[in-house]
């Protein structure tokens, strides 16, 4: 059974420099120790990537897995950029969103949703905490890298 986890955090930016970090996905090893690599596959017409291939090593969850992208996105920034499992190995499901939303003074909230279960007998309890342990880090390190 997956396991679902949502996190929120404000970060010190406007939303269209929020973005373009979670759209820079082949940074993400640079702020995401869990992240060891990224490869973009493909692009939508307009720069955005619509699949990739990711190399995580969070622990008990350790895989290299494809996702696809949807960005439902405003010219400013706000809107939500989703993602679904393609393909992995230990993996079943690692479907998740950011949603951006305006803050004020030139702030943003981040909402950051993850669904995660994987194909090999796993405690409930110890799925429950890599999820979290990958949303509340994967905001932290955003807002790191957001603020810096």
């Amino acid at each position: 059974m997956a396991d679902s986890t949502r996190s929120t955090i404000v970060i010190d930016a406007p939303a269209g420099e929020v973005l373009d970090v979670i759209a820079d996905l082949e940074s993400y090893p640079e702020w995401i120790k869990e992240m060891k690599q990224v490869e973009i596959l493909t692009e939508d017409g307009d720069g955005w990537p619509d699949r990739a291939t990711f190399t995580l090593d969070a622990g008990a969850i350790k895989d290299t897995y494809t996702l696809d992208y949807e960005w439902e996105i405003e010219e400013d920034g706000l809107g939500r950029a989703s993602w679904s499992l393609v393909e992995a190995t230990i993996l079943k499901a690692m479907d998740g969103s950011y949603t951006l939303s305006d803050a004020g003074e030139g702030r943003t909230e981040v909402v950051y949703d993850l669904v995660v279960d994987v194909n090999v007998p796993m405690l409930g309890m110890i799925k429950r905490k890599a999820a979290k342990v990958i949303t509340d880090s994967a905001l932290r390190d955003l807002k790191k890298r957001c603020e810096a």
